[in-house]
């Protein structure tokens, strides 16, 4: 039988996005929608807090040899973040306060809420 375990990376990830969540559900926010994806990217986390749509990117890095997880969103990133956002509104005819938020982790285990991390 063939064992097609999945990249340790993609593993962490989806641990990450779930420990962010219940994160952010501890904080009162409320979950709109995960891992929303279209042709521009992906949304890891679609939150409510009040009367704000929050965007949500989940970071997690090992070790910041090679940059932290904030550093690693780069002006690229963020575009297709904003143009995915653009989608989402558009297509669920959302009109909404939005805020785009980046939740970083690292081993060990520190959850780091950076609240308007970027704007569009």
């Amino acid at each position: 039988m063939l064992n097609f375990s999945r990249p340790s990376h993609l593993v962490q990830g989806e641990k990450s996005e779930h420990q962010a969540y219940h994160y952010l559900l501890q904080q009162g926010l409320q979950l709109v929608e995960k891992n929303f994806s279209c042709k521009y990217g992906e949304i890891d986390l679609i939150m409510r807090e009040a009367n704000i749509l929050v965007i949500v990117e989940v970071r997690f890095r090992k070790s910041n040899k090679y940059g932290g997880a904030l550093e690693s969103i780069s002006q690229k990133k963020q575009s297709r973040i904003i143009a995915t956002t653009q989608y989402y509104l558009s297509s669920h005819k959302i009109d909404s306060l939005i805020r785009f938020d980046v939740i970083t982790m690292s081993n060990d285990h520190d959850i780091n809420w950076i609240k308007n991390a970027f704007q569009t």
